[in-house]
């Protein structure tokens, strides 16, 4: 029996402790399409007042939501708590690395999206991981 969480577990209260300590989420794959899941999630987040900043290098410079986009985690001038991943799971791996090095607390991977090494690597640097979840869903589910 393996020690550390898979895909269908995380630690005990880390869903809900990650949800009520974050103020600030970079959302990586942010869309500019309002169709897009990622949008949509920015738009539940900061309507639950998270001030959430869009990563997608691909509209860098430009707004989305009232925030301003930017390309990489390393670009943003200020503390993340909370890297939310909108990309596929092999994509995750960078960005959870990019996580540890900016310092953020959390990485939280979205519905569909899992990488166990990288997770492993960021629960070693002291992240807290979420994987294959959306805090969309586990918000109401927790009360919030």
């Amino acid at each position: 029996m393996s020690t550390s969480p898979n895909v269908n577990e995380v630690e005990p209260g880390d869903v809900e402790h990650i949800l009520k300590t974050t103020k600030v989420i970079a959302l990586v794959g942010a869309s500019a399409n309002p169709a897009r899941d990622s949008n949509g999630v920015m738009r539940f987040l900061q309507g639950k007042g998270y001030r959430v900043i869009p990563v997608n290098p691909g509209l860098a410079g430009k707004e989305l939501n009232g925030e301003k986009v930017y390309a990489s985690l390393a670009d943003i001038p200020e503390k993340v708590d909370m890297v939310d991943v909108f990309r596929n799971s092999e994509a995750a791996g960078p960005v959870a690395d990019e996580a540890v090095a900016i310092g953020a607390k959390s990485v939280w991977m979205q519905l569909g999206v899992v990488h166990e090494e990288a997770a492993a690597r960021a629960r070693a640097a002291g992240l807290r991981v979420v994987m294959n979840r959306c805090p969309k869903i586990e918000m109401p589910r927790l009360g919030m």
